[in-house]
């Protein structure tokens, strides 16, 4: 008798799931609190947080508890702070002239949890959103947004956050060019270790409205920002930008939102083979938690879903709510 050839023997795929041990050695993705950002927001007030209402059990903080939840992020072994600035309406004007400021709102959390807390990297916003009276990115003139004249704040915020203690900057308002115009001003300043975190492939998404709640953007923006904002229908051009701003000196990437995007993330990953990110943005964090909220969902299970989701398309770190969350469930369960 023939003895049975392997092709002849069935495939038994479901010996590897078996139990969860087997699980565990075959697995494929791992997450780690390596692997995640925290973003931050900031009030000017004088109570040490702020509740905000489209995103439960997400809080802006006050600069000195800001210091202590980078404390907090040091002890759950979470590697860096994105900080983003609420600035009171009355500081906010057409040309987000704040932005400039050395001791604005985020210049100061900046200094103090630097002064506090020197082990964990910081990320600055650039962008004028949060200084803007009209909610735009950008200079807003005749109802258009001035590329060139933005990049010209955007390089001078850039200089004044670098020189507040900020080790990355994440342009995140996709107007052309600024990655060079960036990068060529740091290492003019001497700024060279400073970091370039460039939003490469943001999408204009129906997925921002909480975070526009959060930084007191949402009740001033006018019009939506599909003029720089990538069209979500497209993902070629998501390479055509992450390319330009490697060729100006990003030292990463980033794609947002999130989980729509897991195959911009995959293909960025997988083409230029750099260091990339992606931002689990409000509005993807609020579903998760509404969802839960109603008994929908398991918002623990789905956190860690999402998160593996994003490591497993390619990510080589997310930026996400559910950080310090993410942190205390990884030293529970490993």
């Amino acid at each position: 008798m023939r003895a049975p050839s392997p092709l002849d023997l069935p495939r038994r795929p479901r010996r590897n799931r078996k139990a969860e041990w087997t699980r565990r050695l075959v697995r494929e993705t791992r997450l780690s609190t390596d692997d995640l950002i925290w973003p931050v927001f900031l009030h000017a007030g004088e109570a040490p947080t702020e509740t905000i209402a489209s995103m439960p059990g997400v809080l802006r903080y006050s600069v000195k508890a800001a210091v202590e939840a980078a404390r907090e992020a040091k002890a759950l072994g979470i590697p860096a702070l994105a900080l983003f600035p609420n600035t009171p309406g009355h500081l906010r004007d057409e040309r987000g002239t704040e932005a400039l400021n050395p001791d604005n709102l985020i210049c100061r959390a900046l200094r103090a949890i630097k002064d506090a807390v020197p082990e964990i990297g910081l990320i600055g916003d650039i962008a004028l959103d949060p200084y803007t009276s009209h909610g735009h990115d950008g200079v807003l003139k005749d109802g258009r947004i001035l590329n060139d004249e933005s990049v010209a704040i955007l390089v001078e915020q850039s200089l004044v956050q670098a020189a507040a203690g900020a080790d990355i900057l994440g342009p995140s308002d996709m107007m052309d060019g600024r990655i060079g115009a960036i990068r060529a001003a740091l290492d003019a300043e001497g700024r060279e270790e400073c970091s370039i975190m460039a939003y490469s492939a943001k999408y204009a998404s129906c997925h921002y409205g909480p975070f526009r709640d959060a930084v007191g953007s949402s009740s001033t923006l006018s019009g939506d920002k599909k003029t720089y904002q990538m069209d979500f229908a497209n993902a070629a051009e998501a390479l055509i930008e992450a390319e330009l701003d490697i060729a100006e000196g990003a030292d990463m990437i980033m794609v947002k939102p999130g989980m729509p995007y897991l195959d911009i993330l995959y293909r960025l990953k997988s083409t230029l083979a750099v260091p990339t990110y992606i931002y689990q943005v409000s509005g993807e964090y609020a579903m998760i938690m509404a969802a839960a909220e109603r008994g929908m969902i398991d918002a623990e299970k789905a956190m860690v879903e999402t998160l593996s989701a994003f490591k497993r398309a390619g990510a080589d770190g997310i930026l996400t709510y559910f950080a310090p969350r993410m942190a205390r469930h990884l030293a529970d369960h490993g």
